[in-house]
């Protein structure tokens, strides 16, 4: 399952971090949240050897939203080595994001 981060561990895990992170900006409120949030775990159970899948829910973490400008939900953000690499705005399907992901691989 997904861990959802707060604004300290993901200071500390993803932006210090190394290796390949899949984030997904969410709201509780959200609908298409809901929506992806079985294939952002599915694809986070698939590609664990490859990525790490975590959650921040920006209502609970709102400095880290305004920091990346996250104006939209869900909006999932691929991260290598601390940096961000890929914004990913609104429901996509899980092959479309997994394609993204191994691009980074």
């Amino acid at each position: 399952m997904a861990k959802v981060i707060n604004t300290s561990q993901f200071r500390g895990d993803i932006e210090n971090g190394k290796g390949l992170v899949v984030v997904d900006f969410y709201a509780t409120w959200c609908g298409p949240c809901k929506m992806l949030a079985p294939v952002f775990e599915s694809l986070g159970e698939e590609m664990q050897n490859q990525a790490r899948f975590v959650k921040v829910d920006i209502d609970q973490s709102l400095e880290i939203a305004q920091q990346f400008n996250i104006s939209t939900v869900p909006t999932m953000m691929i991260f290598k080595d601390g940096k961000p690499v890929e914004s990913l705005v609104g429901f996509m399907p899980k092959e479309k994001i997994k394609a993204k992901v191994k691009a980074y691989l």
